[in-house]
């Protein structure tokens, strides 16, 4: 990928590699949710409609994806005039967070209709848009909107920067720029260090979006959701679902960010070609 990444192509590789990961992945997703549910598993739903609230994924994950990367690119081109390049981490980490808040506009409310619609049984996308409506109106599909800025932020300030130093250090050893499946390899790693790192505000996130309304949680306060967690189930609920989440974030990233890498790179000779 080329160091300054086309408008155009990060609009539509971002397009592509969000909608091919969150369909790809989104039966561990569900699994997912339904561990970090307060019913836990079983009466979440266990493997049964493991496919439950993917029209949401589905549709929201491209402009989500594209919204996030346009953002990105667009941000470290700023920096880089103003930032010296032994300090481009610097850039890394302000266009990815810069990038998360743009993205969760769109991300939350898809999250809200998708993880209701993963943790009730019988309820399809459409049905959990409704319901959430006609209970909460416009303002319930932001529901837990703060706390997945909070678990977006760390989680992309810590995965951007590893993804550019991992990228940078094998484009030196090789001596020559990294290609779409090294750039999934070090998505891979990030991806899972960083899904590690941030578990508790994700537990912290998936309680918040599936509580009752009314109820404290769903105030959107993440150190009482926290709090209540581990009340409830002690530290190692702050885990719940880890293993999953590594999986699937590492897995994930290495689709995302492959994709991701492919795409600019095909989609730059095209649009090169045309310009």
């Amino acid at each position: 990928m080329t160091e300054n990444t086309d408008f155009r192509v990060a609009l539509i590789a971002g397009g592509m590699a969000g909608t091919s990961v969150d369909v790809i992945l989104f039966p561990l997703d569900t699994v997912k949710t339904r561990l970090q549910s307060q019913h836990g598993f079983i009466k979440s739903g266990g493997f049964r409609g493991i496919y439950s609230g993917l029209f949401s994924a589905a549709l929201g994950s491209a402009p989500t994806a594209a919204l996030f990367f346009c953002t990105y690119e667009s941000t470290k081109h700023i920096m880089k005039s103003f930032v010296k390049p032994e300090y481009e981490t610097i850039s890394h980490m302000t266009g990815a967070s810069i990038g998360e808040l743009a993205a969760c506009l769109l991300r939350v409310p898809v999250e809200v209709v998708k993880q209701r619609a993963q943790t009730t049984h019988a309820t399809s996308s459409i049905q959990a848009l409704r319901n959430t409506l006609a209970s909460e109106g416009v303002i319930g599909l932001y529901r837990g909107f703060l706390v997945t800025v909070v678990r977006e932020i760390p989680f992309s300030f810590i995965q951007f920067p590893l993804w550019e130093f991992y990228k940078k250090s094998w484009k030196k050893k090789q001596n020559r720029p990294v290609n779409a499946w090294q750039s999934a390899v070090c998505g891979a790693l990030a991806g899972g260090i960083s899904a590690g790192l941030t578990t508790p505000l994700d537990v912290a996130k998936t309680r918040i979006m599936l509580a009752q309304k009314g109820s404290k949680i769903a105030g959107g306060n993440v150190f009482t959701a926290l709090k209540h967690v581990c009340h409830e189930k002690g530290f190692q609920g702050l885990y719940a679902g880890v293993i999953p989440r590594i999986m699937w974030i590492s897995v994930g990233g290495a689709i995302f960010l492959g994709v991701y890498e492919k795409a600019c790179i095909e989609l730059s000779k095209v649009i090169g070609s045309n310009s």
